[in-house]
């Protein structure tokens, strides 16, 4: 139970409808009843946000029987009565990664349902008669979130009432689901000869595609779309960027929020691991390994069987710790090479970008008895299993540290980001051969997967991009959906949350996450009207990489357990915001450098 506790904790981290639109008056309430043409749904008033909700609108029809592993289609039409929207639709069936016990968190495959967040008073239209300017120009912005979960867990039941709340309530909010596990991401030439591969993130774009169609009945503008999520939503946002070669350039959304954007190596379909996952999958499954009879046994069988198989996958020999057997793969459509090449090609999604990432995202993710560089090598052999001897020796240099076992009595602290002492070698978590793993599953996994997004949109490319990172103690991956979503935390002061909010908030609603200087430096600040570098952020760009860094000082210091370690946090009234803007080339003794030589291997691993 304990292993389970903790492997919960780590993974917290349509279209029959016309177009009929009228534009309401500013400030018009917004109808209950929404009809989408498939179906009629009635959601709920929320006054104590200010919000009308409606949790459990199907978008795509159930991907059960014949449709397992098919693309996600219009939802048939039932105009019968009308749907409640008050309670969230069933979540999708889960795994835990490896290497937890064969368990699995019971769902439903009929599970491709989002949910909708809007002002109860909106300028937007709502069920009307026409479509037409003055509808366009009074809808708000929308914000559509994908969950994360390492594409095996999670759901779209991700708060959005703080976020909207702090910004006075200005935009619509949308989380949706998507398949995971096996039933989302399963791959082999059998998959793609009668199914569809990465239907997990067909499902992502077909939600979009539902918002492009729908969303003005709930007062949200379609031409300014927001796509954001953490970690494996992160990495979808990333996997949207450059979907379908950069095909759907600004038809689905304009900005993106990529959050410890997670880049698992993204194989081809038909490449050898992912043969033999395949093949474990459908043994596991009482399946033919291979052939036209293994799919059709595999579409056979029932839910369970195969969230048994896929939960027992995930746990064997095939995967590396703490992550999961099921992943994205290049399929030669949505995905036609793996993400880091397709973002060097800049051949790209949407306009404006804000990419964000944790000062501690590997801790979760690396076992941790790595005390010597013997172990460390074998670690690195383990997780990119492409690399050559000499290239992992490459590896090794890249992150360099004294040769011999680690000192278990050595201090453990924050970094500054400058020196001399870097996250390369210590942290709250670890130190020296131990911190060294934690690194580079960090930046080869989620940090540089920011730096090469905020690369390919920067200012060069006609598009713009911008850059912070989450260091408040402890920054571990995932800490920061509080300061973003709640609950709240008492490490980050109300101050804290309420510019991290409004960040994210002006991004959405004007493309540029600049806030005002009362709000960045906090209205407790001594002098809160002084420059902050919050209020005037620099774009990104290949020869300029400004990143701001945002943290607190002072509080009364704590003892907190998080993930199995002892490290000290920050709380009280006197904490206050502490916003610096920093280089993000030589940040943490040459973080850019070291994501340069990571893009130089990923032919190899491939990423």
């Amino acid at each position: 139970m304990a292993t389970r506790a903790f492997l919960a904790a780590v993974c917290l981290a349509l279209f029959t409808v016309s177009d009929a639109q009228e534009a309401h008056g500013c400030g018009a309430t917004l109808p209950l009843t929404v009809d989408l043409g498939y179906a009629l749904y009635r959601g709920v008033e929320d006054t104590s946000n200010g919000l009308k909700v409606w949790k459990g609108i199907q978008f795509a029809a159930p991907p059960t029987g014949k449709l397992r592993w098919q693309a996600p289609r219009v939802p048939e039409t039932n105009r019968t009565a009308v749907r409640s929207a008050a309670e969230f639709g069933p979540v999708c069936p889960m795994q835990f990664p490896a290497p937890s016990p064969p368990y699995f968190a019971l769902g439903n495959e009929d599970c491709l349902y989002l949910n909708v967040y809007a002002p109860s008073k909106t300028a937007g239209a709502a069920n009307g008669k026409t479509r037409g300017p003055a509808a366009e120009t009074a809808a708000l912005p929308v914000y559509v979130f994908i969950h994360g979960g390492g594409y095996g867990l999670g759901d779209g039941r991700m708060p959005m009432e703080a976020l909207m709340a702090a910004n006075g309530n200005s935009f619509i909010a949308v989380t949706i689901q998507y398949r995971i596990g096996a039933f989302g991401f399963a791959a082999s030439p059998e998959i793609k000869a009668k199914g569809v591969l990465n239907a997990g993130l067909l499902d992502q774009e077909f939600a979009l595609k539902w918002v492009q169609r729908h969303i003005q009945k709930f007062g949200g503008d379609p031409r300014r779309v927001t796509i954001g999520g953490q970690s494996a939503g992160g990495g979808s946002v990333m996997l949207l960027a450059v979907a379908r070669d950069g095909a759907l350039r600004e038809q689905l959304f304009t900005n993106l929020i990529p959050v410890s954007p997670y880049l698992p190596t993204q194989p081809r379909f038909d490449d050898k691991v992912i043969v033999e996952r395949y093949k474990a999958f459908a043994k596991l499954a009482g399946c033919p390994v291979h052939g036209p009879a293994s799919f059709d046994c595999l579409v056979a069988a029932d839910t369970l069987t195969l969230q048994y198989a896929s939960s027992n996958l995930t746990v064997g020999s095939l995967v590396p710790y703490l992550n999961w057997a099921n992943i994205p793969v290049t399929d030669g459509e949505y995905l036609t090479a793996p993400a880091s090449q397709l973002l060097l090609r800049k051949k790209l999604n949407g306009r404006r970008l804000l990419a964000g990432n944790n000062a501690n995202e590997g801790y979760l993710f690396v076992p941790r008895d790595i005390n010597t560089e013997d172990r460390l090598r074998a670690y690195i052999k383990r997780y990119f299993v492409n690399l050559s001897e000499k290239q992992v020796t490459a590896v090794l240099e890249a992150y360099p540290s004294v040769s011999g076992p680690d000192d278990p009595n050595s201090p453990r602290f924050e970094t500054d980001g400058f020196g001399p002492a870097t996250a390369v070698n210590v942290s709250q978590a670890g130190t020296g051969h131990q911190q060294r793993a934690y690194n580079i599953y960090a930046e080869a996994t989620f940090v540089c997967p920011a730096y090469w997004l905020a690369d390919a949109f920067s200012s060069g490319s006609g598009r713009e991009s911008y850059r912070y990172q989450f260091s408040t103690p402890c920054a571990t991956h995932g800490r920061d959906n509080a300061a973003v979503y709640g609950p709240d935390h008492p490490s980050h002061s109300p101050e804290f949350r309420l510019a991290f909010r409004r960040i994210f908030g002006n991004f959405i609603l004007k493309g540029n996450p600049s806030i005002a200087t009362s709000v960045a430096s906090g209205a407790s600040s001594s002098n809160p009207d002084a420059f902050n570098n919050a209020i005037k952020w620099p774009r990104w760009n290949v020869g300029y990489q400004p990143m701001l860094n945002l943290n607190q000082t002072g509080g009364v210091p704590y003892s907190a357990e998080v993930y199995g370690a002892t490290v000290t946090e920050f709380t009280g009234p006197t904490l206050r915001n502490a916003f610096k803007l920093v280089d993000a080339y030589s940040w943490e003794g040459g973080r850019g450098k070291r994501c340069k030589f990571w893009q130089t291997l990923n032919p190899v691993i491939p990423q």
